[in-house]
């Protein structure tokens, strides 16, 4: 008699994932990766303020003499005017190609794959891309299809993508329509630390660069993420430093016990006053020896840096996503409200609550990248419902920074990436939760592949190709198709061509990043996926 094995249930959207073909967790990594502990959440530091066009905090304002210090002693109010950046590290191998984002042939997107490939990227033969569509969506789509594709982001989406479902549920139509995305085929190894994922260094040596800060993260590791850094851009100097909570945002700025016993207008004067003071009395050290000149250069920008501290931080609340309206319900007002999170969802979810932080400071200019790294998407784990869930929340996430981003009225770009990926073998996980798709049954590092989305708030980005790279017939990436396929530091060096060519300045590549693999300019141009939507700075 055959007796049919039985399912394994969904997890809990936070349970850690213990599976039986990897041993114990023992590193960070490992423990992030399968959901033990919480994901990371960096911010590369570039502050934008008024190239934003936002209204200038309530706020003092600095003398006129200590204005025109601040360029000399580098504090940058206005930073280097770069878009905003923002990436999602998914620890533990997620699957990105075919069941959320479309990856096809060399031909492109919809250059389809066989029903055997997409058989292992989870999607049975009735929800392959070209199938007639034969479920109902949970979601209205803003571009009406009969079949399993989805353009609305420009970029093609499955139209039952995890991914989709929820961009969707955080973002308005108006929203979608402004954004346009490109697919990086790329191959990179399975639950692993030594992936050279993550691009945020050479984001700040593109420009990138800040007044308040300059790297933060949740996490003690050198690039504040799951994911290592290349080596070339590595500087000690920036190391990052830990944001993952509304509390984080808020701590970044100290101008100590001053403003609460003064006003803040009171509080500048004096810090003005006491600049003035030092640098007249540094003026009568010897300067013969360069080592005065050093101290006097640090001591007498410290009190300029301090009263620019409190002309602009002098309530920290303003830097709060907790008490920003666009992003969290207001405490008291009705859950049906406009921000992007409920009250109540927002303090019941801690991924949430560090892709505000994150999201605050970058759109808002506080900061110029932020990495948000999520833990326990190393989700094979023989069903298919808890890498649903997942991805639905990565979803909500994503799309979370790009309405953010339509309203505070900037550009922006998005990078998912993650370590490896997933493989199914062809069983259906036919439960609510698993939406009859092909379980996760394993990691499977040739399915793997990263995409980006920007966001531009005077139109869709000019796609000049949505994909880099392609997958063969059987939804293994095809190694040779591009220089990143392969090699992930080459995959950072291409996320970093296109950053640069968004500002129309891909020509400056070559000078940042000497030695790097991505051929001539001819090649280069092969590999950048969107014309320019800002010339060379915002404006």
């Amino acid at each position: 008699m055959f007796i049919k094995p039985s399912r394994k249930h969904a997890l809990d959207l936070n349970a850690p994932l213990k599976l039986n073909d990897h041993g114990r967790p023992r590193t960070r990594r490992e423990f992030i990766a399968q959901g033990f502990m919480a994901g990371s959440a960096t911010v590369c530091g570039a502050s934008l303020f008024s190239l934003f066009g936002n209204p200038r905090m309530a706020q003092a304002a600095l003398s006129s003499d200590l204005e025109a210090l601040k360029a000399s002693c580098g504090i940058a109010v206005q930073g280097a005017g770069k878009i905003p950046f923002i990436c999602f590290d998914l620890a533990g191998g997620a699957n990105i190609a075919g069941s959320n984002v479309l990856l096809g042939g060399r031909a492109g997107q919809s250059d389809f794959l066989s029903t055997q490939g997409y058989s292992k990227l989870g999607l049975p033969g009735n929800m392959v891309p070209s199938a007639t569509r034969n479920m109902t969506l949970d979601y209205t789509p803003d571009v009406a299809r009969t079949d399993f594709v989805n353009e609305d982001l420009g970029l093609l989406f499955h139209a039952d993508s995890g991914f989709l479902r929820g961009i969707h549920r955080s973002t308005s139509a108006t929203t979608r329509a402004n954004v346009n995305g490109a697919v990086i085929a790329a191959r990179s190894e399975n639950d692993t630390g030594n992936n050279m994922h993550n691009p945020m260094y050479s984001i700040f040596q593109a420009g990138a660069d800040g007044s308040l800060l300059s790297l933060v993260g949740s996490q003690s590791s050198e690039s504040g993420g799951n994911s290592m850094a290349p080596p070339n851009f590595m500087d000690p100097s920036i190391r990052p430093t830990k944001i993952d909570r509304a509390s984080d945002v808020t701590g970044l700025v100290d101008v100590g016990d001053l403003i609460g016993l003064l006003s803040q207008e009171d509080a500048v004067a004096v810090m003005e006053s006491i600049q003035r003071i030092s640098s007249r009395k540094l003026g009568k050290v010897d300067t013969r020896v360069t080592t005065d000149e050093v101290i006097k250069d640090l001591v007498n920008c410290g009190y300029v840096k301090s009263a620019d501290l409190a002309d602009r931080f002098g309530n920290p609340s303003s830097l709060n996503p907790e008490l920003d309206a666009h992003i969290v319900t207001p405490v008291g007002a009705p859950e049906t409200g406009s921000a992007i999170f409920t009250r109540n969802e927002y303090n019941s979810d801690r991924e949430f609550q560090k892709t505000a932080a994150v999201m605050k400071l970058v759109v808002n200019g506080y900061a110029g990248a932020g990495t948000v790294t999520m833990g326990g998407y190393d989700y094979h784990t023989g069903e298919r419902a808890t890498g649903e869930a997942r991805d639905l929340r990565a979803g909500r996430c994503i799309g979370a920074c790009l309405e953010y981003a339509r309203r505070v009225g900037v550009p922006l770009m998005v990078y998912v990436f993650s370590d490896g990926s997933v493989a199914s073998n062809g069983r259906i996980d036919d439960s609510m939760g698993g939406r009859g798709k092909g379980e996760w049954t394993g990691d499977n590092q040739s399915t793997a592949c990263s995409f980006f989305l920007v966001y531009n708030p005077t139109g869709r980005p000019n796609a000049l190709r949505r994909q880099i790279g392609y997958m063969r017939a059987d939804a293994s990436v095809e190694t040779a198709s591009s220089p990143a396929a392969n090699n992930v530091v080459q995959l950072v060096q291409t996320v970093m061509l296109n950053y640069l060519a968004l500002h129309g300045q891909q020509s400056q590549f070559g000078s940042l990043w000497t030695g790097h693999g991505l051929g001539n300019s001819t090649l280069q141009d092969s590999l950048i996926a969107m014309s320019p939507i800002v010339n060379g700075v915002i404006s």
